[in-house]
């Protein structure tokens, strides 16, 4: 996971282009999505994390966002209801 109040924007881009990056989230809410999300370009520099991939933001205890992982999102929510 990282932060992106610690990245540059260059060194933002390059991790993106480079696929270090694919997905990004909001640490306060704890919610994960597709750097494409709206709902995730909305949320504050210092509340957003980035993740190489799924499981990386899965085992930081993040769950799908509902807007751009609908599917994704459905699985989680059906295996985490009681």
């Amino acid at each position: 996971m990282i932060q992106h109040s610690q990245l540059s924007s260059e060194n933002l881009r390059s991790k993106i282009h480079s696929k270090e990056i694919r997905f990004g989230g909001n640490k306060k809410l704890k919610i994960y999505g597709l750097l494409s999300c709206r709902s995730g370009k909305r949320m504050k520099k210092e509340n957003r994390v980035f993740f190489a991939d799924e499981k990386e933001a899965l085992q930081n205890n993040y769950r799908p966002c509902g807007h751009c992982m609908k599917e994704a999102y459905k699985k989680w929510k059906e295996m985490n209801t009681d």
